[in-house]
């Protein structure tokens, strides 16, 4: 094997794979890239066992067509370190690989594409294609309410569902559940329900750019494919069952407001910073033309914040973790945001004033 390419053309790919590549792995080999060479192009695949990230680039093949395995970080550090648009030649020989690039030379060992994991073929029984600011759209709506290590492992992920002309995405940690949905007449989707890992999700939004390119998607019983012109992308599925989250939204809410998104920001930003660090609760008061926000910490230092509102209802007081209310308005995208609430001991229902794409459930805190 022996071939040459540009810095840049190497260095989008390789970025692309690297977040697959398994850090702290036992298996050696999942710390290396795959090499493919086939003619004039190449493939690169990492994978950690969960994932599998592929990506291709042009090359100027000038041996043998083959595979080899490459450590994936020393290789990502060398090519960020070359200079702009250096010529990278690779050559094996033995069990090495050779790099140069004009006066610079690199010796790194390999190991055999024999032993790099693959994750087996498998069909996708359901199959539609998203413009890529959607599909991350529907996934930045709602990822930060996903678990993080939860012993119910499967809220350590999303809820990705098809149904008709309707694609959703859902997810709880339990205190508290983000549901976006995104309607397309073009689709014709069989009712389906698929957990993507959390691992998935991240590396999703970090592949993903907000622009109006299509993107192909495939759900399959244990597997989310997703193929894009620069980079194919597979994760595992988790297997169990996303809880019943139609049963939990609160249908007895009777008192509605509405405010500025950034102002409610601001102000509950503020209080925040003398919550308690370990519960992060903040206590609303609601009377008829006012909300008052207090936040208090073990050191008796206190915050109050006050805005001006219109609040029909009788006075209302209700505590709130503030990080989960801020990660709500950090994603809503509407320039008022409504609030619907029942009384002290039930969740609130958060949305865009304009926009019903998205909606946000936050259960209560007793503070």
């Amino acid at each position: 094997m022996k071939f040459s390419l540009n810095r840049e053309l190497l260095l989008k790919p390789l970025l692309l794979v690297s977040g697959a590549v398994e850090r702290k792995s036992t298996l050696p080999i999942l710390s290396n890239v795959l090499f493919e060479v086939s003619g004039q192009s190449l493939t690169l695949t990492a994978t950690d066992l969960e994932l599998e990230m592929v990506a291709y680039a042009q090359i100027d093949n000038q041996g043998e067509d083959g595979k080899i395995t490459i450590p994936a970080r020393k290789l990502l550090d060398i090519c960020k370190s070359l200079p702009d648009n250096s010529l990278i030649s690779f050559e094996v020989i033995n069990e090495t690989i050779k790099l140069s690039s004009g006066r610079s030379r690199y010796s790194l060992s390999t190991l055999p594409a024999a032993d790099f994991p693959n994750i087996e073929e498998w069909q996708g029984d359901v199959e539609f294609k998203l413009l890529k600011s959607e599909f991350l759209r529907l996934i930045e709506s709602t990822h930060f309410s996903m678990a993080n290590q939860d012993v119910r492992y499967y809220l350590n992920g999303m809820s990705i569902e098809s149904d008709g002309n309707e694609i959703r995405s859902v997810a709880t940690d339990g205190h508290r559940l983000a549901i976006c949905k995104i309607s397309n007449d073009s689709l014709d989707l069989p009712v389906r329900q698929v957990i993507v890992p959390r691992k998935g999700i991240l590396e999703i939004i970090r592949l993903l750019a907000p622009v109006d390119e299509l993107v192909q998607i495939f759900l399959g019983s244990n597997h989310i494919r997703i193929i894009d012109t620069e980079f194919s992308f597979t994760s595992k599925l988790v297997d169990g069952r996303f809880p019943d989250y139609r049963r939990v939204l609160p249908r007895n809410g009777d008192k509605v407001f509405e405010t500025n998104k950034d102002e409610l920001r601001q102000v509950l930003s503020r209080a925040s910073i003398l919550s308690n660090e370990k519960f992060k609760g903040v206590r609303l008061n609601f009377s008829k033309t006012n909300l008052k926000i207090t936040a208090n910490n073990p050191e008796q230092e206190q915050a109050e914040e006050e805005i001006e509102i219109d609040f029909p209802y009788d006075d209302l007081e209700i505590g709130f973790n503030v990080s989960y209310v801020l990660d709500v308005l950090n994603a809503i995208k509407d320039e008022n945001v409504k609030f619907t609430l029942a009384d002290a001991n039930s969740s609130v229902v958060i949305e865009g004033s304009s926009n019903s794409e998205a909606l946000y459930v936050v259960m209560p805190m007793r503070l």
